[in-house]
């Protein structure tokens, strides 16, 4: 799904009511109405009584339709118009007066009476065309909305919350329903106490516009994926489904190269071999019996040679930092030329001497967390910089980069595509060492790179939201991941056979 910025939402809007031949409060109607139904499909309780926040421009227009439409259903409905809010729209000013004549008043910020955990904000106090500082009346009602005890959702965006600098301020929203298209500033972990759950509303806007006009920004949802999943052909054999390496491992550290060998094989290859220090090798035969293991080195390994051509490598789980093994990995990045996945301490070695990164093959994929990946290409001021970085990075060295994060971004050429998957479970020691080996088994499958990169993060991130419900966010480990990995993949396939 495309990821587009404010100029072209906006053109959207204008080329709709064109083609459409609709006005502007006939499409504000639609996408309240779109709203309404969610609302009431999720909050059925007529009991519950909803107070709506209201700016005055279209913003506000939408709040007051939705507010409206609520009163006509015999939902409790109170309404405050925050004055200090822009400038009433002619828009804005139609939905007012049929808001006054279902019978609704403005509350004027006055408290009222309703029943405990019964009361929802809707804030809709500004869109996407905030570009300045609040007024501080408006600041205080969205501190009111944030310091309340009941659900918070919002309209289109978080008030208060701008699409392309650092917010200090805006809503903290339980539930954003955004008009159409994701937008980019929900998932940047600058902004991740105002956005917790994103739904996207289709208000029916023009799809000629949406399918021609390019965009350079992605988010990587079920549709997306259905394109790219490749399913195990009828007559497949473990000769034809690949062959995986996964190099890693050191004292202490043998566990984050079991992860991964296993996460290979699971995500469907046919074949995994994982190259280990002898310290490992009773570990790794012990706990992955189907593996086939290749020894190197005594606690940390010393050279990298093996005698078969795999059809991708995974490098760096648990492999350490130690002389002998940067010296063994440069000698490798010399003369590798395939598929390559690096992950761990690996990337850490690459920090440390930049000229290795020159000898990565092209399309190699880097998994850093956070900090691997201010140390792989330097700090940034703001995730609007960090972007602009990511994206210099990748092009520079020719890699794919899988920045880790609450939201996982895979930076591929000038594109940048947002994982959908995942939730604070993965937050947990060993979970990238899956992510390295589920990549990995992609590419040995026969997934081109950016697919590999797209699906694997996306499939890591749906086990723990399948899991979650079972296991709870904090007894998840990394080892859950290998378990759910199939339900993953039935749910996958379910989507997949889904018109």
């Amino acid at each position: 799904m495309k990821i587009f910025e404010t100029i072209n939402i906006r053109q959207a809007d204008e080329i709709t009511i064109s083609n459409q031949g609709i006005g502007y409060y006939e499409l504000m109607e639609r996408a309240a109405h779109e709203a309404f139904l969610w609302i009431k499909k999720h909050f059925p309780d007529k009991e519950t009584t909803f107070h709506v926040f209201c700016g005055r421009g279209n913003n506000g227009g939408d709040g007051l339709v939705i507010a409206r439409l609520l009163h006509e259903d015999n939902y409790p409905v109170k309404a405050d118009m925050v004055s200090d809010a822009g400038k009433p729209t002619p828009e804005f000013e139609t939905a007012l007066q049929k808001l006054i004549d279902s019978g609704i008043k403005d509350n004027k910020g006055a408290d009222y009476p309703y029943e405990e955990d019964k009361l929802i904000y809707i804030d809709a106090l500004f869109g996407i065309g905030l570009n300045r500082e609040m007024p501080e009346g408006v600041k205080s009602v969205i501190e009111k909305i944030n310091q309340c005890n009941g659900h918070v959702i919002s309209i289109d965006v978080p008030s208060g919350l701008f699409m392309d600098q650092d917010t200090e301020i805006a809503v903290e929203s339980d539930y954003v329903l955004t008009f159409q298209f994701p937008k980019l500033a929900f998932y940047l972990p600058g902004n991740s106490r105002f956005v917790n759950r994103v739904v996207v509303l289709d208000i029916g806007l023009d799809k000629d516009f949406i399918s021609n006009t390019p965009s350079s920004y992605f988010l990587v949802d079920r549709k997306e994926i259905k394109h790219r999943y490749k399913p195990v052909a009828p007559h497949a054999h473990k000769g034809t489904q690949g062959h995986a390496l996964i190099i890693g491992g050191s004292y202490g550290k043998i566990g984050a190269v079991c992860l991964s060998a296993k996460a290979a094989l699971k995500s469907g290859c046919g074949l995994v071999t994982a190259y280990i220090p002898k310290c490992g090798y009773e570990i790794m035969q012990s706990y992955f019996p189907e593996a086939m293991a290749l020894t190197e080195g005594e606690e940390h390994i010393s050279a990298i040679n093996f005698e078969f051509n795999p059809n991708a490598v995974g490098l760096g789980p648990g492999i350490g930092q130690h002389p002998e093994t940067q010296q063994a990995i440069k000698n490798f990045l010399e003369k590798y030329n395939g598929h390559l996945v690096i992950d761990a301490d690996a990337l850490n070695i690459l920090s440390q001497n930049k000229d290795l990164l020159t000898l990565l093959p092209q399309n190699t994929i880097l998994t850093p967390h956070p900090k691997e990946l201010e140390r792989l290409m330097g700090s940034w001021d703001n995730d609007f910089e960090k972007l602009d970085k990511m994206k210099t990075f990748a092009a520079q060295y020719k890699v794919i980069l899988v920045a880790k994060d609450a939201h996982t971004m895979v930076v591929y050429g000038e594109n940048i595509y947002v994982n959908s998957t995942g939730n604070a479970a993965l937050a947990t020691g060993g979970t990238g060492d899956c992510l390295t080996g589920i990549i990995t088994g992609l590419l040995a499958q026969g997934y081109n790179a950016v697919d590999a990169a797209l699906f694997g993060v996306y499939l890591h991130g749906l086990t723990a939201d399948i899991a979650i419900s079972e296991t709870s966010v904090q007894a998840f480990t990394a080892s859950d991941i290998l378990h759910y990995l199939g339900k993953a993949y039935l749910k996958i396939e379910a989507e997949c056979r889904q018109k």
